[in-house]
């Protein structure tokens, strides 16, 4: 497995349960964290990760052409 898409991969997964933790968990109370801010940080980590996994194969691509 290439490290792109294994930067593909889980930045998909992570921005999926982020999305649902953002979505789904807002009644849910918790004295220390708030599931929904957790949900959204998840999701940001995802998108990042996606961007870079999306980097690295463009560039793969660029130096095998």
């Amino acid at each position: 497995m290439t490290n792109a898409l294994k930067q593909l991969l889980e930045g998909s997964a992570t921005l999926t349960v982020g999305l649902a933790l953002w979505l789904f968990a807002g009644d849910v109370e918790l004295h220390v964290i708030t599931l929904t801010k957790v949900g959204f940080v998840m999701m940001c980590w995802g998108g990042a990760q996606l961007l870079y996994g999306s980097y690295l194969s463009l560039a793969g691509q660029r130096s095998k052409g």
